[in-house]
């Protein structure tokens, strides 16, 4: 699959992915109008645990904390929870800190303004991540995207995909998110659709040709 991006000038941004045999992706109307095309920074490194925080944990902790830094690393959490990531531009200083870019949850080719979501804070901050939030609430935002007890707020999470977690795994991730440092970056609200977000977004679509552009 071939994964591409476009951005609304001045403030919109659309992430596109398109299966690379639909020899349209290339073709007449892409990227669409007023769009330009940027490109997704997937691969990103997981911040380390804090020395001091790990220098108190024990062993058996510290081989769990790895673990979870390991399972944070390969479900690529940082590509949408770290600042402009999303479009290849990862700020380092802000690693798994969440992200202003927000992700459009519903489609705005169709709609004027969409709903758009925005990356949380994953780092330990008391005020602006989760370092208020209990365990079990962060294993249930890991498995089925609960917020505040709803399940599935958090509609552009790829919750779905991490429901059959092992219990040691969703553990192992809570104790690394609580031994990385904690930084403090406020992210905005949800825009519900109909709505003007403030900031760019991106949408994630696969687009598929029709018979009077396949060449």
């Amino acid at each position: 699959m071939m994964i591409a991006a476009v951005r609304h000038r001045p403030s919109y941004l659309v992430l596109a992915a398109c299966y690379a045999a639909v020899s349209s992706c290339g073709g007449a109307g892409y990227p669409p109008e007023h769009y330009e095309a940027v490109y997704s920074k997937a691969a990103l490194r997981t911040p380390a645990p804090d020395p001091a925080f790990l220098e108190r944990q024990s062993p058996q902790q510290q081989v769990r904390i790895a673990h979870g830094r390991y399972l944070v690393q390969i479900t690529g959490c940082a590509a949408c929870h770290t600042e402009q990531a999303l479009v290849g531009e990862p700020d380092p200083q802000r690693e798994l800190a969440g992200s202003h870019l927000g992700i459009a949850y519903t489609n705005p080719m169709r709609e004027g303004f969409p709903g758009v979501a925005y990356p949380a804070n994953l780092t330990p901050d008391p005020a602006t991540g989760l370092g208020n939030w209990t365990d079990a609430q962060i294993a249930a935002a890991i498995r089925a995207g609960s917020l505040n007890g709803e399940p599935g707020h958090l509609v552009v999470m790829s919750w779905p995909l991490y429901q059959h977690m092992t219990d040691d795994d969703v553990a192992a991730v809570v104790a690394y998110l609580r031994s990385i440092p904690a930084i403090a970056n406020a992210i905005p609200p949800r825009v519900p659709p109909g709505t003007r977000a403030s900031t760019s977004y991106v949408y994630f679509g696969v687009f598929r040709s029709g018979p009077a552009i396949t060449r």
